[in-house]
């Protein structure tokens, strides 16, 4: 049951949308929240920022009554909850819209939108009702989607808004984005900011969080820091800075910019000639060791093709690739990993790891053999190497029994880069190794990847993120539609250099 107290005689705070009062989560072994206090004004993008494990999901899980706080408390509308339940959180108006939607694919978007709550007349699903009103709402964003279409052949940015039409049709009135632009191209991107902009001009209040740091500036009026569980500060988001808001996440100075490399790249070591297989065609390019060699193109270049062709993962058509002058061209991920390759994939979850996996077996899941005796694994071998690469690496979390799929998505993200650490490789395949990583985590793992080029390993790396390629690389090779337009060298790098050969030839 939900406790609610009106105070007597106690005014209401108008123009506030939510408060939240000491609000503290505790799990075993962790406080997950600590006393966080805030409060939500009507009609404000309020952003929230930190680093993964600030606390910023428990928050989200607690408003939205996925869990109950161990103590504090939540005010809607001068109504003050010991806890919400999903379905009280729903009936004051908070809707969710998490990074992985919560849609059925093969139901149609009108469907979607009045899922749970479908219009009836009588025992019958008026189809027609849910059809015209999920039109409307559609239209209210600005987007022009067909109700009868399945969800399945949506696009992703699509079905973003679909999931924000169904928050609508329920009358939601805060609405908190939980990483919205991290799954969308940069033109469904600029489609959600227009929609933000509308949706705070009827008055909504929205919680926007983001690791994007110049999302924050553009959408956000007051911005939240959160870290380590704990409420650091909330700005007037035109009063800050970038620099000021990193230190308050962070609790210490850090540069913006890229850390420098002081050793010298080395003898050629990955040769890649006339690859072709996977939608790529004719790919060339030499990588040294100690390098990192950055990859570039626009949606559907091929970069993540490629890198499935070297990692084993795609079967390859023709051409070769050695290392050192031996051949590694693999049939499997296994050879691959025996041959000294190792892939960070772009989706982590689905990808990376096993998330009902305690850290301990994913970190040892490449590695098993050597952690064996006979068919047994040795659990203190497996429980070593974890702690080796949880300290290294800084990872979060009680011990290394934890489930990876209770920790942060940066957490997450460093026991992968542990696992493939673990094999010993000299070439590590990084596929957008910072998406949906805080700026801490993010120089914790450029550091990473640099001290890695400095003891000699050969680096590959995509990004999408362009100042990202440009301050990690020191060369970088650029993809159109599957082939190769050249490979542009330290000093001629430029985001305009990147992008005329990205969209060489590309007229559409």
């Amino acid at each position: 049951m939900s406790a609610r107290s009106t105070a007597v005689g106690e005014p209401r705070e108008t123009g506030l949308a939510l408060q939240i009062d000491s609000l503290t989560k505790e799990y075993p072994g962790v406080r997950a929240l600590d006393g966080v206090s805030l409060d939500l004004r009507a009609g404000e993008v309020h952003a929230i920022v930190g680093e993964n494990g600030a606390g910023k999901s428990t928050l989200i899980k607690a408003l939205s009554g996925a869990i109950a706080p161990t103590s504090g408390t939540i005010t809607v509308d001068g109504d003050r909850y010991d806890r919400l339940t999903p379905q009280l959180a729903r009936e004051l108006g908070i809707a969710v819209i998490y990074q992985e939607f919560t849609l059925f694919p093969n139901l149609s978007a009108a469907e979607n939108v009045f899922l749970g709550d479908f219009i009836r007349r009588g025992p019958v699903l008026d189809r027609k009702a849910m059809a015209e009103q999920s039109s409307a709402l559609f239209t209210r964003l600005g987007v022009a989607i067909s109700p009868g279409a399945l969800v399945e052949t949506l696009t992703t940015g699509y079905q973003q808004i679909v999931e924000i039409a169904k928050a609508l049709s329920k009358e939601a009135k805060l609405l908190i984005m939980d990483e919205p632009s991290a799954p969308l191209t940069s033109t469904e991107v600029e489609a959600m900011f227009a929609i933000v902009e509308t949706l705070r001009r009827e008055g909504m209040t929205i919680v926007y969080i983001s690791h994007r740091m110049e999302e924050i500036f553009r959408l956000s009026d007051r911005v939240t820091v959160l870290r380590d569980g704990s409420y650091v500060a909330t700005r007037n988001t035109a009063e800050t800075s970038k620099s000021e808001l990193i230190s308050l996440m962070v609790g210490r100075e850090l540069s913006e910019g890229y850390p420098a490399r002081h050793h010298e790249i080395g003898e050629p070591s990955l040769t890649v000639d006339s690859l072709s297989g996977n939608g790529v065609t004719d790919i060339s390019f030499v990588a040294r060791r100690g390098e990192i060699l950055g990859f570039a193109g626009l949606i559907g270049a091929g970069r993540t093709e490629l890198m499935e062709l070297l990692f084993g993962a795609k079967p390859t058509e023709s051409g070769t690739v050695e290392l050192h002058g031996a051949s590694v061209l693999s049939a499997s991920p296994i050879a691959a990993i025996r041959n000294g390759i190792a892939l960070v994939p772009e989706d982590r979850k689905r990808h990376g790891l096993v998330l009902e996996f305690s850290i301990e077996q994913n970190i040892s899941l490449p590695t098993l053999k050597k952690l064996s005796r006979g068919p047994v694994v040795s659990g203190s071998a497996e429980a070593g190497l974890a702690e080796r690469y949880m300290r290294e690496l800084r990872v979060k979390a009680p011990s290394g029994k934890e489930i990876v799929g209770n920790l942060s998505g940066g957490n997450q993200q460093k026991v992968v880069l542990a696992k493939w650490l673990a094999t010993g490789p000299e070439v590590l395949i990084f596929d957008e190794p910072t998406r949906g990583i805080d700026i801490g985590a993010r120089h914790e793992i450029y550091a990473i990847m640099n001290r890695l080029a400095a003891e000699g390993k050969t680096i590959l790396m995509i990004s999408s993120d362009m100042e990202e390629l440009i301050g990690m690389s020191d060369r970088i090779v650029v993809l159109q539609e599957g082939r190769q337009r050249g490979v542009l060298a330290r000093e001629d790098i430029t985001q305009e250099a990147v992008l005329t050969l990205a969209s060489e030839g590309d007229h559409a």
